[in-house]
């Protein structure tokens, strides 16, 4: 009665086992952006081609998979939630109640 459970179990839910359906539709609209600029901007200077292959590139980055992690996009928001929410962590474990004597003997 031994069970295994496979590591990448989360990556059945995902849509290529890679990308979530918000990914996709970045990456799409980044790349929409990208060939309308293509069509619309003329291209003369480097940075031209900069600005107009910019949306795509910036997109393609925010999710591309990272290990650990699920993509650039994930780390990005774990960090601005990490540095903008609360610091003060209180302690709610199973010896919450030896904490308070520790701290009480003091």
């Amino acid at each position: 009665m031994n069970y295994l459970i496979p590591a990448n179990t989360k990556s059945g839910k995902l849509i290529l086992g890679i990308f979530k359906p918000f990914d996709l539709i970045l990456l799409g609209t980044g790349v929409l952006i990208t060939l309308v600029l293509l069509t619309m901007l003329p291209m003369n200077y480097t940075w031209q081609v900069i600005v107009v292959v910019a949306p795509g590139l910036l997109s393609a980055f925010l999710v591309i998979p990272v290990p650990n992690y699920h993509n650039i996009l994930t780390i990005i928001i774990e960090c601005y939630t990490f540095f903008t929410c609360r610091r003060r962590y209180i302690w709610k474990g199973w010896c919450v109640k030896d904490v308070k004597d520790v701290q009480n003997n003091k």
